[in-house]
């Protein structure tokens, strides 16, 4: 399914003690581009989450938000651990002890091994990240289904504006050769009228006409349109990164269209031109859109 490159998602998941919300959005852009906002217990999770997401979206500026909020009111910034608390208060017993201290045990003593007891909410544990990573994944599947449905309106825009431009090839092709041997005749009968003897340059007048009558043939340029016709829907009926390839196919019709317009010799042909073109870059704005 083609996607627009325009999309939001958002999953939120109680995870230990905090409830985790993910956010992710994304705007059109040339090329894969991640914004991140991760707290500090995941920073180190940085790359993974890149990664997660580079590899289930190709193009799009994509802003990424991801937000924790702790269950209870206290300051989640640590943890203490309760049993370690104990072992380091028979710690210092030992030592008080072996060293023969008869000093009471404080408050201050005890805040002195802090290290050994209270357990700072850094790193994520690997059990607990893939929880995250889940949640990171229901957030772009969302965001990935708004751009499908777009991507579906925007290939049935797509379909419609470039059977228009099939149907004005056609309309040019049909005209062409009527248009070219009107073009011929009428020529010939302005020369005939500014040549008094017309008789014994024929021949030559006969080659000259035909070559300038061919000069306004676009029989090439049609069969190259026509095939580019073909290769645009075939193009956007495949489930892959299509929008670069749309690009450049796009360049190549617009430049069969100019040279069409440039040697057109009616004005029937001129607005089947004309109409080629607009339809050209109706169909190149949607496509900046496309991943």
């Amino acid at each position: 399914m083609i996607r627009s490159m325009t999309g939001y998602g958002k999953a939120s998941r109680e995870i230990s003690n905090f409830v985790l919300e993910i956010e992710i959005k994304s705007l059109n852009n040339r090329f894969l581009e991640i914004v991140t906002r991760i707290p500090k217990e995941f920073s180190a999770k940085e790359y993974e989450i890149r990664n997660l997401i580079r590899n289930n979206i190709q193009r799009g500026k994509i802003s990424f938000s991801m937000n924790i909020a702790y269950l209870n009111t206290e300051d989640n910034s640590s943890n203490l651990n309760d049993k370690a608390v104990e072992k380091a208060i028979e710690l210092l017993n030992r030592i008080k002890n072996l060293t023969g201290n008869d000093e009471k045990i404080t408050l201050n003593h005890i805040l002195q091994l802090q290290n050994l007891f209270i357990e700072e909410n850094g790193d994520a544990d690997e059990n607990l990240f893939k929880q995250v990573e889940e949640t990171i994944l229901s957030a772009v599947n969302c965001m990935n289904l708004m751009r499908e449905k777009e991507g579906s309106e925007l290939i049935s825009d797509l379909n419609e504006r470039i059977s228009i431009i099939e149907n004005k090839v056609i309309e040019i092709e049909n005209l062409l050769k009527s248009q070219v041997t009107s073009y011929f005749e009428r020529l010939k009968e302005r020369t005939n009228q500014l040549i008094a003897d017309f008789s014994q340059f024929d021949d030559r007048l006969n080659l000259e006409l035909a070559l300038l009558s061919e000069k306004y043939d676009t029989s090439e340029e049609i069969v190259r349109l026509k095939s580019h016709i073909k290769q645009f829907r075939e193009i956007i009926s495949k489930e892959q990164e299509v929008g670069k390839r749309l690009n450049f196919l796009l360049q190549e019709m617009n430049r069969e269209a100019n040279t069409i317009n440039s040697k057109s010799i009616s004005t029937e042909i001129s607005y089947s031109g004309l109409t080629i073109k607009e339809e050209l870059e109706k169909i190149r704005e949607q496509v900046q859109n496309i991943e």
